[in-house]
């Protein structure tokens, strides 16, 4: 029995299946270290477990915050607009952006 043959990703997408260095290359910072501090610790994990399933649910959920912030302005608008939900407060215009997302919870 073999396992089903899968489409590949054309490199450089962020389609579903991307590759963990796709998605590194598509993150800013600091989701770029976070991912990788992230990722290294899965793999640790998975090195001892022999289960893939948290590496491969570890880049999916950092493929998706690629994906989000694949347009910064709409991503910055989006977190204020969640920090302001969340807050129930207006976010001031010269507000740093990392203390808009710690706000947020981003």
């Amino acid at each position: 029995m073999t396992a089903a043959a899968r489409d590949p990703v054309p490199e450089g997408s962020l389609a579903r299946g991307a590759s963990p260095a796709t998605v590194h290359g598509h993150l800013p910072e600091p989701e770029r270290s976070r991912f990788l501090a992230e990722y290294e610790a899965a793999l640790d994990h998975a090195r001892g477990t022999l289960d893939l399933a948290p590496v491969l649910d570890l880049v999916e959920r950092y493929r998706a915050i690629a994906i989000a912030q694949s347009d910064p302005e709409a991503f910055r608008r989006g977190v204020r607009r969640w920090a302001e939900i969340v807050t129930g407060e207006p976010v001031p215009d010269d507000e740093p952006f990392e203390v808009t997302r710690t706000k947020a919870g981003i």
